[in-house]
């Protein structure tokens, strides 16, 4: 099956709609990955057939149960999910930020190649980073343990924001939520050719919450 058999066929089992002009940016999105990965060292997995399912499907599996606004992808590292949300989405807005320039510049190179205009992205770490404005919503993807991914992140919240936490098997994390947050829900997420553990976890802010 090729890359783009195998992008159409999982685009398919997760239940979403993605036209064939998204569906080519995210190939040459998973092209230059591929060439980048060479010298950057920008992720584990080096088989351009594997970064279908653990790169691009994996990021896709998270939108029917996001919405739509300002969103801040945390320790972007190769844009993802942001990236991949980017293009599937552009009428919606995306910061990516992570503290690693070399996966940064890669973002910026990608932003350009791929003619995304719904992107911007920082090189800074969370903590230390100061936005003009806040965000509705806040994903990060391999950022942090959960109660550490709410505390960095929960100035940059807009006040009805919510955050999503995307996992493996998360249980043990969920009592680290710091107080005034709540776990919303849970969400077992199953990602075509992926044969682990992956979830989502939907975290509000409680009445009070600062």
């Amino acid at each position: 099956m090729s890359l783009a058999e195998e992008l159409q066929h999982g685009i398919a089992q997760l239940g979403i709609t993605l036209g064939a002009d998204a569906q080519n940016k995210l190939l040459d999105y998973l092209a230059l990955l591929h060439k980048w990965n060479k010298v950057y060292n920008l992720t584990a997995i080096r088989d351009p057939q594997q970064m279908v399912s653990y790169h691009l499907l994996d990021s896709l599996a998270t939108m029917p149960h996001l919405w739509a606004g300002r969103w801040l992808d945390v320790g972007c590292g190769a844009g993802l999910p942001g990236l991949v949300l980017a293009v599937a989405q552009p009428d919606w807005q995306f910061t990516l930020l992570d503290s690693n320039s070399k996966k940064t510049s890669f973002v910026q190179q990608a932003i350009i190649e791929l003619g995304l205009r719904n992107v911007s992205v920082y090189c800074a770490r969370v903590e230390e980073w100061q936005p003009a404005e806040h965000f509705d919503g806040i994903i990060s993807r391999a950022f942090s343990e959960l109660g550490e991914f709410l505390r960095s992140t929960r100035r940059l919240m807009a006040p009805h924001g919510r955050w999503v936490a995307m996992k493996g098997a998360p249980q043990q994390e969920l009592s680290g939520v710091p107080e005034g947050c709540r776990v919303e829900r849970v969400i077992p997420l199953q990602v075509p050719g992926l044969h682990a553990a992956r979830s989502l976890v939907i975290v509000s802010s409680q009445s009070g919450f600062q």
